[in-house]
């Protein structure tokens, strides 16, 4: 299974591990993924994902998993995170006409 985020395709980064004596091996960053449920108040609906906490916190700032979608523009999201963005900009569509 990929090390990546389910909502903003958050992968591994690299770099270097420096020791005292200046050597330098390359290593990898890897990602804090924690499994959630985030709930979207105008679905109704919960979406179980693999989020990075970094993610997580902004969705918190946001106010929600629809708040984040909706102010998040398409080519930053994964493609499953793309799909709920378009059922809630569909529902909120209908209601307003």
């Amino acid at each position: 299974m990929a090390r990546r985020c389910d909502l903003l395709n958050t992968g591994p980064m690299s770099g270097n591990n420096v020791s005292h004596a200046m050597n330098k091996t390359r290593r990898r960053f890897e990602v804090n993924l924690c499994n959630v449920t985030l709930g979207s108040d105008a679905l109704g609906q919960k979406f179980k994902m693999r989020i990075a906490a970094k993610t997580l916190r902004t969705v918190d700032f946001k106010g929600g998993l629809d708040a984040f979608l909706l102010g998040t523009k398409n080519h930053k999201l994964t493609d499953k995170a793309k799909k709920i963005k378009k059922q809630i900009v569909k529902l909120e569509e209908s209601k307003a006409a």
